[in-house]
């Protein structure tokens, strides 16, 4: 039995502490702040929203969580598979309402004009073998940089950006829409890899999952199971990784050292000084700018994710929770921010205003410092991003690493895949 100490109660410090509590170790989770990090929700006036992401891909990789570490996940929550992505409005008046799952996409794209469905179709096919090998060899199992599978680091290594691979769809709109889940949380097309974009071929796949009740919900059911686990939960600060004759021996804090034969970084490596040189050459991903907004009625139909297309792009959700009668919405603005992002909302035909009762602010350095570190992990900087990354290994023996900050990267279901590599790397007791 290793003595292990997870550092982050996000997503990942809880899903790695309850992998590794059920295999027999004795964990001890470092948090102090608020157990769930951006998976805790955001309640003011009797609304509530979610802080963070408001579905998941990839929901075997939850069910997977919830098996190994007790009752199943059925068990304690209900995921509904929703039947639209998400909606996007053009500049130029056009709209495209793109289905979830494995619906056919031929004709939901083609009212953007002649043959256009066609293009989608086979741009997001053409990731099937991309999924597959880095399935096998990069999410799903452990590795090294020194032997990663040919067809893996063919993948890794190719210099084929995510702009250069959307010029196939030959229409700017489309372009758009495939690269939207990055340009959202930050990222310049030009410095993505062009592998990256599989994220589109795991929606038409796998289709986008909501947890009924909002996300809230996932981290209470996982915060409830440390106590079935018996992991032990410090509400302190973890200030360092202490190591000693070049390996790490514990964790610490401002109420003392902690022991340990194992160590997972499951936050931002940059926070930790034995960790921060090893990421130096990384960028952290920011946060949009977010409003909440509680509104006195839903004042019309809308899906639960309608991005608006432009300079700044705002993306409005609106599956809150809001008292009979009401509605809770959540703004994010990616972007030139230069003014209200309700009063960019309202220039874009969506005017809210005179509804609002309450509302919640909070731009990309409240974000930062509420959940220190931000869930979007870093930025992409080209080829070289992945092996810049922690994780599940690092240089430092017997230390590890999962979360948005690591490897496969951010988003619920990478999130939870490196929680799980770490597990495989520690064994069981």
């Amino acid at each position: 039995m290793a003595r292990v100490v997870v550092i982050g109660g996000g997503l990942a410090g809880l899903a790695c502490a309850l992998r590794l509590a059920k295999t027999g170790h004795d964990v001890t989770l470092l948090e102090a702040g608020e157990l769930g990090g951006a998976l805790a929700p955001v309640v003011a006036d009797g609304f509530e929203w979610d802080g963070s992401a408001t579905h998941t891909l990839l929901p075997a990789v939850l069910r997977d969580l919830f098996r190994k570490t007790g009752r199943p996940l059925e068990k304690e929550l209900e995921l509904t598979q929703l039947d639209c992505l998400r909606e996007h409005w053009f500049e130029d008046g056009s709209a495209l309402v793109l289905p979830a799952g494995r619906a056919p996409q031929h004709d939901a794209v083609e009212s953007l004009g002649a043959g256009l469905g066609r293009r989608w179709v086979d741009h997001v096919a053409a990731y099937a073998d991309d999924w597959e090998a880095l399935r096998l060899g990069f999410m799903e199992v452990p590795w090294t940089p020194e032997a990663l599978p040919r067809p893996v680091a063919a993948r890794l290594d190719s210099r084929e950006s995510l702009q250069r691979r959307l010029r196939s769809l030959r229409d700017d709109r489309l372009r758009l829409v495939a690269g939207h889940p990055f340009t959202l949380d930050g990222h310049d097309l030009r410095q993505v890899p062009a592998w990256a974009g599989l994220t589109s071929y795991l929606e038409q796949r796998f289709g986008a999952w909501a947890v009924v009740g909002g996300m809230g919900l996932l981290r209470d059911a996982l915060v409830r199971r440390l106590a079935t686990r018996d992991v032990t939960v410090v509400g302190a600060r973890a200030h360092d990784v202490i190591v000693r004759d070049g390996r790490a021996v514990g964790v610490a804090t401002a109420s003392g050292d902690l022991d340990a034969d194992v160590v997972v970084c499951a936050m931002d490596p940059r926070r930790l000084p034995a960790l921060a040189s090893l990421v130096r050459r990384t960028m952290p991903a920011l946060p949009p700018v977010v409003c909440h907004v509680g509104l006195e009625d839903p004042v019309r139909n809308l899906p639960h994710e309608l991005v608006l297309h432009g300079d700044p792009t705002l993306v409005l959700r609106t599956g809150g929770r809001a008292p009979d009668g009401a509605a809770a919405w959540t703004v994010l603005g990616r972007g030139r921010v230069s003014e209200d992002l309700l009063t960019t909302l309202a220039r874009r035909g969506i005017d809210v205003r005179p509804r609002v009762v309450t509302r919640v602010d909070r731009s990309p350095k409240d974000l930062v410092e509420a959940w220190r570190g931000t869930p979007l992990g870093i930025e992409w900087e080209g080829r070289g991003t992945v092996r810049r990354r922690l994780g599940p290994t690092t240089p430092v023996p017997g230390v590890y690493a999962c979360g948005a900050h690591a490897n496969p990267g951010s988003g619920l279901p990478y999130v939870g895949l490196s929680a799980a590599l770490v597990a495989q790397v520690v064994g069981p007791a």
